[in-house]
């Protein structure tokens, strides 16, 4: 009756499609000819994506300047050197009614600050972007922000070049996967090519789009962020985005006060974000169509912009005085929370525009207020106020988006600062720790949260990509032979036997040859001839693994051709012998032991 087998079978090639992809798909990081493919389109992505960031600034500021100076310039231009009086409030609201008819009759997507929609695009329609939101996107954001909308214009490039990435995806005939890899790439490039750091776009694709870190999927982000970054010093050099004078490095103290810093600016990462969306809320209430939601919000930044100007447009001049030290005393508490008004109305409104710039405002504002304070109560800390604001401008994105390593890069590319590292770090894990402790979601999150959509929130390595097959196979196989009849095997069956109550065996021939694997069902098929050799039963050619192979190999096979066993093959003898049989229960029995294994050590 069944026997054990133990012959050498040769090792067949197989051509089906589907045995390529879940062979591809558990090689090291899926390196290969795919991703040097992918990583080529990804810098082709970064040439444009380089060039589309430098024609939406100089779009921006020729609507800037067209709105506020009724002239012609293509430079960023400061809204707040205008001499419209009590009319710079109809210019907002001019532009978020453009923007409104924009969203209704061109695209919904073109709504928001980009970088959540790139994220649901991701989680729930395999990372594709429609083409239109390729060109609305970054007009309507021209519009927003020319006409005063208190955005930066990050936002809308890295919204942009995240949707060139899918849409180049969607042309080439590449997997959903590969195109996330695109649409990551093509947002990362666009936030090297506004801000020119690569190192801290690399990070948010990881922190906040890929989801995973892996070569095969850093690689082509990379390539997109530093080929932007080489276009882009083309155009503007390579001097730092936010220049402010040397920074001391500061001593133990200094860090302590930091470390305080950061936790008061995480409470006030919280406080933004449930800020930002009861205003959305609360837009939501209205008895009007969205549309006009814009155009109303944009009243508030209007009204906000009359009494500070500073308010309006892009802002980064802001940034750049508060870190310098540019700002002090009610200057700069007045710009900070005037600049979080308006901000937080605008975006609640659901008009086009983004999150980084205004956002790093309030936190370099509350920071250098902060640490005015801290200088002038407790001197012997030896704070400067400059790395306060410094450390506050990261630590409230840290807080509010929980992209901490991004934050704490940004803010060294953006200042060359390499003396704030250690405050940075500290000052941004502080806000980290309190925002996760009071805040489920983040500002990136909150939104998709609310339509049912689950966002990865942290990161691990894979344990079926970890543990062995032969630690958790059946390594006892019981095979039957292909030149028994059905008859015999149906007798043996009803036995109570121990080895006869599997639900599937393996069917070797005269040699020891794997042929395949038939189960119970097949077995007591009605159709089925007693007196027929069980081999004819085969109706697939056998898929086997390797003792030394992965349970995520394994499990990746058994997705791809549907089915739940795999015969399991002595690696030692040159694939040939069948010392096993790995089930889906031997599977849920490793993760099993995984779990145990992290509530018994505490993880």
């Amino acid at each position: 009756m069944p026997r054990a087998a133990s012959c050498e079978i040769p090792v067949v090639a197989r051509p089906d499609p589907q045995t390529e992809v879940a062979r591809i798909g558990v090689e090291s990081g899926g390196l290969g000819r795919r991703t040097l493919f992918i990583s080529l389109l990804a810098i082709a992505i970064g040439v444009a994506a380089a060039c589309i960031a430098q024609a939406l600034l100089a779009l921006i500021g020729l609507i800037t300047h067209l709105s506020f100076q009724g002239t012609m310039g293509w430079t960023l231009a400061d809204p707040a050197h205008n001499h419209l009086g009590p009319w710079v409030i109809a210019v907002p609201v001019a532009g978020a009614l453009v923007v409104g008819l924009m969203a209704r009759y061109g695209s919904p997507a073109i709504r928001g600050h980009g970088i959540p929609e790139a994220m649901e695009q991701i989680l729930t329609n395999r990372s594709r972007i429609s083409a239109r939101v390729l060109f609305l996107k970054p007009l309507s954001a021209a519009i927003s922000i020319g006409t005063g909308g208190p955005f930066g214009a990050e936002g809308p490039i890295i919204a942009t070049g995240g949707a060139l990435g899918s849409v180049v995806g969607q042309w080439v005939h590449i997997t959903p996967d590969e195109r996330k890899r695109l649409l990551a790439a093509g947002a990362a490039a666009g936030m090297t090519a506004t801000f020119g750091t690569p190192l801290a776009a690399v990070l948010l694709a990881i922190e906040l789009l890929l989801f995973e870190f892996r070569p095969a999927s850093l690689i082509p982000v990379l390539a997109a962020c530093v080929t932007a970054a080489g276009v882009r010093t083309l155009f503007v050099g390579f001097a730092p985005f936010f220049p402010m004078g040397a920074l001391a490095w500061p001593h133990a103290p200094a860090l302590l006060a930091c470390a305080m810093l950061g936790a008061v600016v995480g409470l006030a990462a919280v406080l933004v974000t449930r800020m930002v969306y009861a205003v959305e809320d609360a837009f939501a209430r209205l008895p009007v169509h969205w549309m006009w939601w814009p155009a109303i919000g944009a009243v508030a930044v209007g009204v906000i912009g009359w009494w500070q100007p500073r308010t309006l447009g892009v802002g980064y001049g802001n940034i750049t005085d508060a870190l310098s030290g540019g700002f002090i005393g009610p200057a700069l508490w007045m710009l900070g929370i005037a600049k979080l008004l308006s901000w937080s109305v605008a975006l609640g409104s659901g008009t086009s525009g983004g999150t980084l710039a205004p956002l790093m405002t309030v936190g370099a504002c509350l920071g250098a207020v902060l640490g005015h304070a801290a200088a002038a109560l407790f001197p012997q800390l030896g704070l400067d106020p400059r790395l306060a604001a410094l450390v506050g401008m990261a630590a409230i994105f840290a807080g509010s988006s929980r992209a901490l390593f991004m934050s704490v890069a940004f803010a060294l590319e953006t200042t060359r600062q390499m003396p704030g590292l250690l405050p940075l770090l500290i000052g941004c894990a502080m806000a980290y720790l309190v925002s996760s402790l009071l805040m489920r979601q983040t500002i990136m999150t909150e939104k998709i949260a609310r339509r049912g959509v689950r966002v990865p929130d942290a990161y691990h390595a894979d344990y079926f990509a970890q543990a062995r097959v032969a630690d958790y196979a059946c390594l006892k196989p019981v095979a039957l032979t292909a030149a028994q009849t059905l008859g015999q095997v149906r007798a043996w069956l009803d036995t109570e036997h121990p080895d006869s109550r599997h639900q599937g065996y393996p069917v070797v021939d005269a040699h020891g040859s794997v042929q395949g694997v038939l189960t119970r069902k097949d077995l007591f098929a009605h159709d089925a001839d007693p007196a027929g050799e069980i081999g004819h039963l085969v109706r697939r050619p056998a898929v086997t693994i390797h003792a030394d192979a992965t349970l995520a190999e394994a499990m990746q096979k058994m997705a791809v051709w549907a089915i739940g066993r795999l015969p399991v093959l002595d690696d030692a003898q040159g694939g040939a012998e069948l010392v096993g049989m790995l089930t889906r229960s031997d599977l849920l029995k490793a993760y099993r032991e995984h779990l145990l294994d992290k509530l018994e050590h505490g993880r």
